[in-house]
């Protein structure tokens, strides 16, 4: 009977005591709190759920006991005293003749995984997949898989279960997510809980709240657009309906012709659309709050590219709006820059959203707490999910050591564009974060710069390393006046710092992008 109260608690449809039902004696706990999960060490420990109205609520971890009492509407929350990594314990909550009892609880470092497609890619589509899936035996990292949800407005708990990480259970997970957090454990030596919030294909808008996309007249358009569509959809969907009925017929018309079917006609964006604004963060983000985290790994902006100039204001926007409501206005988060993609264009003048998409990701390194993987170098021309997880991972990794966990002699970042100044007929670039100097990957000269004069009319340029500095100029540009490197959907650059990290994208000019309208 016991294990039957806790399942359906854990559930999410509470936990009675063989008490008659008059007694309205009962614990519901969110499925954040589930056998194996992973508490984060130094921080208050946050529980919450619902009980009685006007319950009194006991709750314990390991020896540590702390008491609330329930209000109107039976809701509750209490704040254990911060833990040291380790465990196992029980996480307990009574009220009542009612009980819940959480086991192998454990202590440690606890991480959000969130974005689009490459977040939510799993492990067995990375390379070497195999290998991967049979080493994961590690008891110690936890895993815990948002169930995917799209609500109008912010829900109070969502669908998942804590699981260990075996060969079993990491075969669907985010593999950034995993090799990130594999990464942590092997250093940290503490348990590490990794939560998997990540929908392929949605922009950043669904996963940042409504009052604060609605605040920036920039970012409301995008809500406003959303309740326009709504509102409209009954009628869209009634005649969608239509257009499927008269389908249906032509398609088994055409079949009996032995002919092509015609194009099925395609849904009409509603209220159930994983891009609908604000969906994701009340459905997947707001769900997981107060949990206590260490910080958050995010992988997005390729749904989001089109609208670069846009998200320069939208993406700190929403870092500012997670730190805000989960109650920490520092915690760390760290960001994959978008890798290289599509085919090599050879123009030097080539607009590329991709590159502009990659500037607003690297303008929000000016919020406080945040990182940056460059992943420039390991991106594939032809598939938009680069196989290569692996370095993804370890890069991030290497920022949190930074970030997230004040090693100030970790090195997380290759070289980043400091200044520029024109010499005669050439630009000398200079660099931070040159680590071990400047290097060119497979020899110089270095691949991927290019110059303009006054006319913004780039050209492929000449490039060389002296010190800590790149020489750059081109024979047909005599007064230069700007450089751009790795500026391209799918760049052919070349610099390095002697610590082998790739140099991020850059441009010295703020000359109009081909985004700069798109809201």
């Amino acid at each position: 009977m016991r294990g039957i109260l806790i399942a359906l608690c854990l559930l999410g449809v509470g936990c009675a005591t063989m008490q008659p039902k008059a007694a309205k004696t009962e614990i519901t706990l969110p499925s954040m709190f589930s056998d194996h999960m992973v508490v984060q060490q130094g921080k208050p420990v946050m529980v919450w759920g619902k009980a009685a109205p006007k319950a009194r609520v006991q709750v314990a971890l390991g020896s540590e006991t702390s008491y609330t009492r329930a209000d109107e509407s039976g809701a509750w929350k209490v704040a254990l005293k911060p833990f040291r990594a380790g465990g196992p314990y029980d996480l307990t909550v009574k009220s009542g003749g009612a009980k819940a009892v959480i086991q192998d609880v454990l202590v440690g470092e606890v991480w959000v995984c969130s974005g689009q497609s490459n977040m939510e890619w799993p492990v067995s589509r990375v390379n070497n997949a195999e290998k991967e899936i049979a080493e994961a035996n590690h008891p110690e990292i936890r895993l815990f898989t948002v169930a995917k949800k799209v609500a109008g407005e912010p829900l109070d708990g969502c669908s998942g279960a804590w699981e260990l990480c075996t060969p079993e259970t990491i075969k669907e997970f985010s593999a950034v997510g995993y090799l990130f957090g594999r990464r942590l454990s092997e250093i940290l030596k503490v348990p590490v809980g990794l939560i998997d919030s990540s929908w392929g294909g949605t922009p950043a808008e669904a996963w940042t709240s409504r009052p604060t996309l609605e605040k920036d007249p920039d970012l409301d358009v995008i809500v406003k657009r959303w309740d326009d569509l709504i509102a409209k959809y009954p009628e869209a969907k009634k005649q969608h309906d239509a257009a499927i009925a008269e389908w249906q017929k032509a398609a088994e018309a055409a079949k009996a012709k032995g002919e092509a079917e015609p194009k099925k006609p395609g849904e009409p964006l509603g209220p159930g659309h994983p891009h609908r604004a604000s969906g994701l963060y009340n459905g997947m983000i707001q769900p997981l709050i107060p949990y206590g985290i260490r910080g958050a790994i995010w992988y997005q902006g390729e749904s989001n590219a089109g609208r670069a100039y846009q998200y320069r204001e939208l993406f700190p926007a929403m870092i500012q709006d997670w730190r805000k409501n989960w109650g920490s206005d520092d915690f760390p988060f760290l960001f994959v820059q978008l890798a290289n993609f599509m085919d090599r264009n050879p123009d030097a003048n080539a607009p590329s959203a991709w590159a502009e998409l990659r500037e607003a990701q690297s303008m929000t390194l000016s919020l406080a707490n945040t990182g940056q993987a460059v992943i420039i170098d390991i991106g594939e021309a032809k598939d938009i999910h680069p196989r290569n997880k692996q370095d993804v991972g370890l890069r991030l990794a290497q920022a949190a050591w930074k970030v997230a966990y004040g090693m100030d002699t970790a090195i997380y970042s290759g070289p980043t564009y400091a200044s520029m100044r024109v010499d005669g007929n050439k630009i000398r670039v200079t660099f931070k974060n040159a680590d071990g100097g400047l290097m060119a990957n497979g020899g110089e000269p270095v691949h991927g710069f290019a110059i303009a004069g006054e006319d913004k009319k780039f050209v492929w340029a000449n490039a060389k390393i002296e010190g800590n500095e790149v020489v750059v100029w081109a024979d047909a540009i005599a007064q230069p006046a700007a450089v751009r490197y790795g500026w391209g959907d799918n760049p052919d650059c070349t610099l390095y710092s002697g610590a082998g990290l790739p140099a991020s994208p850059f441009r010295t000019d703020t000359w109009p992008g081909v985004t700069i309208d798109a809201k």
